[in-house]
This record gives C-alpha cells, structure tokens and sequence, in this order.
C-alpha cells in the first residue's frame, strides 16, 4: 500500500463507470470536487482516459498516461507503460490520484490507501465500463456527504472518503 496514493472515481449503484469512453452523467459539483482535489497533485490514467478528457493534458497536474504501445507519446505528459514504471514516476510525490479507467482502478486497488468515491443513486444499464467490486470490510468510512438531486445533477449522489483499514488496526 501506498500512503500517497488515491483512486478519485464517481460511480453508479452497479459499479458503473462509463459508457463509449464517456462519463454517464453530468454532475458539476462532483468535476469541481474532482477539480479541486487534484489541482497541484499528480494523476495517472489509462490512454482512453487520456482521450476522453475534454482538456488535454489536465491542467496544473503532473499528468502520467498508462500505454501499452510504447510509441505512443501525448503532449506534456509523462508515459508508463506498466503499473512499476507508474509508480516509480510518482512515488516521491505527495499525493497521486488514479483517475481511470477500469482496467487501470482494477490494477491499483490494491495498492492504494484512499477512496474518493462519488456515489450515485442510480443504476446505468448501458454502461460498458465498472469499477472493481469493493471489499468494503477493509476500508473505513471517514466522510459522507449525501447531495439530493436538483436542476443540475439528476441523481441523488454522495461523496465518500475512505481509508484503507492497516493490518494492525484490524
């Protein structure tokens, strides 16, 4: 486990990420949440992640892409093309945040210390692409934000932090 290092993923009841390398809904309190959060920090994603984002590279972030062709190189960003060689680039970082997709949260669940998951109250059967189930007996809940749906976000969400539960603390 890795004390610097975070998923930041909004999903539905399902464990649904995307569809056709697209978020499923539109919430703008939780791209200013992720926003904010990641501003000033370093982010790894997968090269679809990469290509869906709207801004490319994210700005004011240390941006680390995930490839598996190793000739393939985006403007201002760092490439990876494994997990070791991701860490190895952001290790002395201070914190790191996993942004995507679902083979790259599948990869380092594991490893990671915190959870900031934005969960929607709403199931998405034409999603295509899920976060990792979750054993949430080795994760502890620090902070719950419950959001009801208004004029801008259709779905009753909530925001959680979670920490990973330390061997000794079980």
């Amino acid at each position: 486990m890795y004390k610097n290092l975070f998923i930041i993923v909004a999903l539905g009841r399902n464990n649904e990420i995307g569809r056709e390398n697209s978020l499923l809904t539109h919430l703008p309190r939780d791209m200013k949440r992720f926003k904010l959060l990641t501003l000033d920090t370093t982010v790894i994603m997968g090269e679809n992640t990469y290509h869906s984002l709207q801004v490319k590279p994210l700005p004011k972030r240390r941006n680390i892409v995930l490839s598996f062709d190793p000739t393939h190189r985006f403007p201002d960003c760092e490439m990876a093309y494994s997990i070791d060689e991701a860490l190895t680039l952001a290790l002395k970082d201070d914190r790191v945040f996993v942004i995507g997709g679902a083979s790259v949260y599948r990869q380092f669940l594991p490893l990671v210390s915190r959870l900031y998951l934005t969960k929607i109250n709403a199931a998405f059967d034409e999603a295509d692409a899920f976060f990792p189930d979750i054993d949430f007996s080795q994760w502890n809940l620090q902070e719950e934000e419950v959001c009801s749906a208004d004029e801008k976000h259709r779905y009753d969400y909530s925001f959680c932090i979670y920490d990973r539960i330390q061997l000794s603390e079980k």
